[in-house]
This record gives structure tokens, sequence and C-alpha cells, in this order.
């Protein structure tokens, strides 16, 4: 799988741990990976390190999902990054405008290795 370093942005130590293990399930346990608390974290953890693929809750105190994928979009050095949305939140008009946003896939919790195997395979 071409995705080395991973960065996880969810406000659950819980939903980053449960997140790493399906990815690692799902065949990225070559992975490097990286977490965050929220959105304004992950950004300032993006100032200073390069990820190749970027999983992101929705809900999160201090920058949600939305806005953070906002700001990913203005950034030069962010802009490219693939982003996964993985959220038990989530409807299908949220879902429509995350995807108009650039977002690459959309998982919904639970998450499973199948769920995350199917989604990358449907948008390499």
């Amino acid at each position: 799988m071409k995705y080395k370093k991973i960065l996880i942005v969810d406000d659950s130590a819980t939903s980053r741990m449960i997140i790493k293990r399906c990815f690692e399930i799902a065949g990225f346990y070559d992975s490097e990976y990286y977490e965050a608390e929220d959105g304004l974290k992950a950004v300032s953890f993006l100032r200073r390190n390069k990820v190749d693929l970027i999983l992101s809750d929705l809900k999160m105190p201090k920058m949600d999902g939305n806005t953070f994928i906002q700001k990913l979009n203005v950034t030069e050095t962010t802009k490219h990054i693939p982003v996964v949305v993985i959220s038990s939140m989530g409807s299908d008009l949220t879902e429509e405008q995350l995807l108009k946003k650039g977002v690459k896939a959309i998982i919904r919790k639970p998450l499973s290795p199948e769920k995350v195997v199917n989604a990358l395979r449907i948008h390499q």
C-alpha cells in the first residue's frame, strides 16, 4: 500500500487505537502512525511533518473535522494530501458536501478492516 505515513485525527484515544488497528489488519502494518486530538493539533503537526494520508473524525473540540478539511484545502503544502473521514456522524447530504470538498472517502463507524479496504480500493 502506498500510504506510509498516516495521521489519525480524533478526540478519542480509544477511537484512534481502533482506527490504527483496523488499518493494520487491512494491510497498512508497515505504515507509521501519528495522532492528533483535534484539527488544531493536526494543523500544527502538519506544519512540521509530511504525511501520505489523513484519517479524520468530524466532531472534535477546538477545531472540528469540517474546519480542518477546509484549512487543508487552502494550504499549499497540505491540499494534495488525501483525507478519509471516519465518523459516526453523517447523512447523505453531509457526505456529498465532504466529497465536494475533496475528501477521498467516508467510512461510517463502527469501523472494520473490510470497510477500510473497500473505501480505499474504490477511491484510489
